[in-house]
């Protein structure tokens, strides 16, 4: 009898269940998955009783797996809520297309020293643009869900909700590739705390000064932050992200005081239940972009 060697991929994605994390194809050298879409389901197979998302497909079984790698070079997803993971996402500057954007790297080693703490010791992954992957295991009985800017500026964090891509998976930027040996440590419990949601403010109405700003400047920013604080879930961030540019321009002529409108903005963000940090981070962005770009008034 022949053997058939075991392909890298599939060895990988294997490894990957063999530690109980629950894995799914990706599409070959992509980072997206590769099962269909919930417009495109036809309602056979797993699907029979409604769509199942990848999440809900993702699996440790040896079989489904070799089953699945076995019909293409599937990059792996790995689930991190099923898998009872939080993996923290380290980004580069370049991963952020703006050299002068944070470094994740940095930023958490920074944090890690204003708690008292070394960075932890875990199991990580260097990802093909040159970011750091760290793998925790999730505290019992919680589920966490995905964060964005929430623990620092470019680090970001998957749990339910949320995958990341394995190593052994290969994109046009590069490898993934494992940097230890495969044990995740537990989520210190330091870093649970700054994951875990604060309240939502209670939603109050709007209150801008009278004098700080010109009359059409404060016009703008109060029509743009009721935009923001009627944005649905899911959209929320994007729309701060929007309607803050659209006010910069009146910063950038001097008809409103920069803090004006970042106190306006960070307000009506975090009432509409998005994090401080969310905010802080999108309205900073948009408002620099916003001033640079910013054309003459007697032009606009």
């Amino acid at each position: 009898m022949t053997h058939v060697a075991q392909s890298p991929l599939l060895s990988a994605a294997l490894d990957s269940a063999a530690r109980g994390w629950h894995v799914f194809p990706l599409r070959p050298g992509g980072k997206p998955p590769a099962l269909h879409g919930e417009k495109s389901c036809t309602g056979a197979g797993p699907c029979a009783a409604g769509h199942v998302k990848w999440e809900q497909r993702a699996t440790t079984d040896p079989a489904r797996i070799r089953a699945a790698w076995s019909r293409a070079p599937f990059n792996i997803g790995i689930a991190t809520g099923p898998s009872g993971l939080v993996v923290i996402d380290l980004d580069t500057p370049d991963h952020k297309g703006n050299s002068d954007a944070p470094d994740g790297a940095a930023t958490f080693a920074a944090l890690c020293e204003r708690a008292g703490h070394a960075v932890p010791a875990t199991y990580r992954v260097r990802t093909a643009s040159g970011g750091t992957h760290l793998y925790f295991t999730a505290p019992p009985g919680l589920r966490l869900g995905n964060t964005a800017g929430t623990v620092a500026d470019s680090v970001d964090t998957r749990a339910w909700g949320g995958y990341v891509v394995a190593a052994g998976s290969t994109t046009h930027t590069g490898r993934y590739e494992a940097l230890c040996a495969p044990v995740a440590a537990p989520l210190p419990s330091w870093l649970h705390t700054a994951l875990v949601p604060a309240p939502a403010r209670p939603a109050t109405p709007l209150a801008l000064p009278v004098v700080d700003g010109s009359r059409a400047a404060l016009a703008a920013l109060e029509a743009e932050c009721a935009v923001v604080a009627a944005t649905p879930e899911g959209l929320r961030n994007a729309t701060l992200n929007r309607c803050a540019f659209k006010v910069g321009r009146f910063v950038a002529w001097g008809d409103l005081p920069r803090h004006v409108a970042e106190e306006a903005f960070q307000g009506t963000g975090e009432a509409a239940g998005l994090t401080a940090a969310e905010c802080r981070t999108t309205i900073r962005s948009a408002l620099d972009s916003s001033i640079r770009k910013a054309r003459p008034r007697e032009a606009a």
